[in-house]
């Protein structure tokens, strides 16, 4: 749908975060008139905003008196929209959402509404390289960016990553590509819009935002609609993931990689076939992981069309995201490292991965959705740091999964109240001997902080790091 569709539509917004403001805004500047059914008169766009008591003050500072603001949100005042543009963190399961729903209520994002409007008469996306994944797709996204820039290319690093699409819907002059983070949250909004990327990037799929998402299949599905429903031209897909593998794609040509036949890994060189292009053991890419998801970017921009091989050891100049296996630096002897982006189990044991056969005490712990942590708890057995550290609502849960294997001196283990006591034990645990102290939560952090960023920072300051100079996303933004 395309901003002039909701011409003569009931038009809602709910939520009034960074997304909402942008949908806001977008919606002002494109459609600040809309003409009144029946006559040739035209009158300012009446809108309503849902969203919370704090946020309405904030709202009537704007000054905008045909921007009606509800603070209380039932199906029935849902139901009364033709349409509503939600923002990417409310869930369209909520039960208020579904019965509006019902009675032909239309929800859609920012998300859908920038493809809808940079979509070709066609419906396509030239140039348009969507990436989701469970784990590593801000790290993989930044990285094809900073590869198109190297070729010389404008580029616009959109997305999930720190920048609304709806932020940069008339930028000028437009980018040659754009590389786009997409959540779970937004990846089936691809596919209500109409428009078809060019290029797909899916990395892997493991159980995260149950809360959001209401199911593990739900998750999964919600998540790989963005080649199952966006058809994208190409949609290139990790063979070492078993829902990837699964997947029939008729619409799409598929490109795999992690395979010997395609962009692979062999130790820490990239091979593409059985050619090795470039060793990646001296790159700035944080983890093996990362390192395996370059050979996504490369066969991606092979896919548009560019040459990858010679495009390969640009790699070398490209700065890690902050939060993201994040060296902060050292401080009374110990190593800090930032991973705060670390949202689910798996990304811990990643990120343990990466600091193998050293001490570490690890940080984990958070906003409890009802992830299952007993495949962590099984690596625990022969893989663990010297110390954990639980901490979070979820905390005591992870607790009592790991008491039996610390009760059998595989690793200390201790309770945290909050990150600063946290902290203050992982620095005891380790000691005069040293180590690396590891924030890898493997949880949300909302409750205790307002997103991942706000706990990164946190972290650091605890540390004893400037969290400004930590905090900004290389490249963000066109360029």
């Amino acid at each position: 749908m395309r901003i002039s569709q909701l011409e003569g539509k009931r038009v809602a917004l709910w939520g009034w975060g960074r997304e909402g403001r942008a949908a806001y805004r977008a919606l002002r500047d494109r459609q600040p008139e809309l003409e009144n059914a029946g006559s040739t008169e035209r009158f300012p766009a009446r809108l309503t905003l849902f969203c919370s008591v704090a946020e309405a003050v904030e709202v009537a500072a704007l000054g905008d008196a045909d921007l009606q603001v509800e603070t209380e949100l039932t199906a029935e005042r849902l139901a009364a929209f033709d349409v509503v543009i939600k923002s990417p963190g409310i869930s369209p399961y909520k039960p208020e959402a579904q019965q509006a729903m019902a009675q032909g209520t239309q929800f859609i994002g920012g998300t859908s509404l920038w493809f809808s409007e940079h979509a070709d008469a066609n419906g396509n996306l030239p140039n348009t390289v969507c990436v989701t994944g469970t784990k590593g797709k801000s790290t993989t996204t930044s990285l094809l960016a900073h590869l198109l820039r190297a070729a010389g290319h404008r580029t616009g690093l959109v997305g999930n990553i720190g920048l609304p699409l709806l932020e940069v819907l008339d930028v000028e002059p437009a980018p040659e590509y754009w590389a786009v983070e997409l959540s779970s949250y937004q990846t089936g909004e691809v596919a209500r819009s109409g428009a078809r990327p060019d290029v797909a990037i899916v990395l892997n799929i493991f159980p995260e935002h149950l809360d959001w998402h209401g199911s593990e299949q739900r998750y999964i599905d919600d998540k790989l609609s963005l080649v199952t429903c966006g058809h994208p031209r190409v949609a290139v897909l990790n063979a070492a993931d078993e829902h990837l593998r699964a997947l029939q794609l008729p619409h799409s040509e598929v490109v795999w990689f992690n395979q010997p036949d395609g962009w692979h890994m062999v130790g820490d060189v990239v091979h593409r076939g059985p050619q090795a292009v470039f060793d990646t053991s001296n790159t700035p890419l944080p983890g093996r992981h990362n390192r395996g998801n370059l050979c996504a970017v490369l066969a991606a921009l092979e896919a548009l069309g560019l040459d990858a091989v010679a495009l390969a050891p640009a790699v070398q100049s490209f700065r890690p995201l902050p939060n993201r296996l994040q060296m902060l630096g050292e401080r009374d002897g110990l190593r800090w490292v930032n991973d705060s982006i670390s949202t689910t189990p798996h990304a811990s044991l990643a990120a343990l991965d990466c600091f193998a056969g050293q001490r570490i005490a690890l940080l984990v712990g958070g906003h409890d959705r009802g992830l299952d942590w007993h495949d962590f708890t099984e690596h625990m057995r022969d893989n663990a740091p010297v110390e954990i550290v639980t901490m979070g609502s979820n905390g005591p849960r992870i607790h009592a999964l790991l008491q039996p294997l610390a009760d059998e001196g595989r690793f200390g283990l201790h309770a945290a109240g909050d990150l600063p006591h946290a902290v203050e034990l992982a620095r005891a645990a380790l000691g005069a001997e040293g180590g690396v102290v590891l924030l890898s939560p493997g949880a949300p952090s909302f409750g205790a902080y307002k997103d991942y960023v706000a706990r990164g920072r946190h972290f650091a300051e605890l540390a004893g790091f400037d969290p400004d100079s930590i905090s900004a996303i290389p490249g963000l933004g066109v360029g």
